[in-house]
C-alpha cells in the first residue's frame, strides 16, 4: 500500500483526489479530529500503523496504549518516519508530528506526563492513519 516517492501528489489538487475531504483536512491542513470520534483511539488489534497518505509505516500496536485523552496515543514511532517540527499555533509552544516521507500532518507529541516508562506520549489522529493488522 505505500507509495514511491516518485508517486506520491505533489499539488493539493492531487492530495484531494486520493483523500477524502477529513483526511485532507487533518493530514494536508494540519486539522484536528474530534476528540473520541477517531476508529483507533479503542483499538487494541495488533499490527502496525500507516500513513494514510502514503503508506508508511509510523507506529507499532505494541507502542499503543491508554492515555484517555480521546485520541490515539502511541510511546514512540518507528526510528525515522515521524519528525517534529514546533507548533506555535493557539498561543503555545507544542511539538506536531508529521510523516517524514511524505510531510503529512498526524498530531503532537508530548514529554514529561508520566504516563509510560517513555514519558512520551505522541497523540494522533486516527484518520491519518491505517492500521495493517497482523
Amino acid at each position: 500500500m505505500s507509495l514511491d516517492d516518485n508517486e506520491l501528489p505533489r499539488t493539493d489538487d492531487e492530495w484531494r483526489v486520493r483523500l477524502t475531504p477529513e483526511e485532507f483536512h487533518v493530514l494536508r491542513e494540519a486539522g484536528t479530529e474530534r476528540p473520541w470520534t477517531g476508529e483507533y483511539v479503542d483499538t487494541k488489534t495488533q499490527g502496525v500503523y500507516h500513513c494514510r497518505a502514503c503508506g508508511l509505516e509510523l507506529f507499532s500496536s505494541d507502542t499503543k496504549f491508554d492515555s484517555h485523552c480521546g485520541w490515539p496515543s502511541f510511546d514512540d514511532a518507528i526510528p525515522g518516519r515521524v519528525k517534529e517540527i514546533e507548533d506555535r499555533t493557539l498561543g503555545m509552544a507544542r511539538t506536531e508530528i508529521r510523516c517524514a516521507r511524505c510531510d503529512s500532518h498526524l498530531g503532537h507529541v508530548f514529554h514529561g506526563e508520566g504516563f509510560t516508562p517513555k514519558d512520551t506520549r505522541h497523540c494522533v489522529n486516527s484518520v491519518s492513519i491505517k492500521l495493517e493488522p497482523r
